[in-house]
């Protein structure tokens, strides 16, 4: 490993898990009791904004509740000491990675504790409820909403990812399902520019065939043995 200097780690519901957090899809294709069509795309939020925004208050008050566990405190002092270009690209919304102290990461579909006016597309942060019809501090339409990447929409800082992956020397996912896209389609992007690759995954996803390397078990098991031996490397 000492020819590596530059990573990208992307991580998912399964890192998450292990502090409590539910994954996005649960039996049945469920997430927290509701149909993923009914809470997370922008037809959803035009027929019944009180049940999405409703949902994502409940979202971020279970906030309070949970801690970073071992594998977001890992790569947190990978951040702080790793020497090389790094960054951490979550799908998560929570707040669990900055919580445990990483700074060299974003969230490609958004963030719980910020809010989005749907008119002029400027993010704050947010904590506590957000009813319909907030209104915008910046532009003064009442058009806040909760800044999340519904199904049908641009993830954020593409350019980014892309350029960090163009770069990257080793790509790791970690609690990743491998099913939704773009995320899904970062390993391939990264063994085009010559990265090496490794998943860490408590089970198969469903893009394990593409990496060079997976390792099987909880995340908070496998990320700190690994980022121990990326620092001794």
């Amino acid at each position: 490993m000492a020819d590596i200097r530059n990573i990208v780690v992307l991580t998912g519901a399964g890192i998450s898990a292990e502090s409590g957090i539910a994954t996005f899809r649960g039996p049945g294709g469920l997430w927290e009791g509701h149909r993923v069509e009914d809470v997370c795309t922008p037809q959803a939020l035009a027929r019944d904004p009180e049940l999405v925004h409703r949902f994502y208050d409940l979202r971020r008050a279970a906030l309070a509740g949970v801690e970073p566990n071992a594998a977001h405190r890992a790569l947190a002092k990978l951040d702080a000491e790793w020497p090389g270009e790094l960054l951490i690209v979550t799908q998560n919304v929570d707040d669990l990675h900055e919580r445990a102290g990483a700074t060299r990461m974003l969230h490609m579909h958004g963030e719980l504790l910020s809010a989005l006016c749907a008119d002029c597309g400027e993010r704050a942060a947010w904590s506590g409820d957000m009813p319909p019809g907030e209104i915008c501090a910046t532009c003064g339409a009442p058009a806040l909403r909760p800044d999340i990447v519904f199904f049908g929409e641009m993830p954020y800082d593409m350019d980014v990812i892309e350029r960090a992956l163009a770069r990257a020397d080793l790509f790791v996912s970690i609690g990743t399902s491998g099913a939704v896209y773009p995320a899904a389609g970062f390993v391939q992007t990264a063994k085009y520019h010559g990265a090496r690759t490794l998943e860490m995954n408590l089970d198969p996803s469903e893009g394990s065939g593409w990496f060079a390397e997976s390792r099987r078990g909880p995340a908070g098991e496998l990320v700190p043995a690994w980022v121990e031996a990326m620092l001794k490397s």
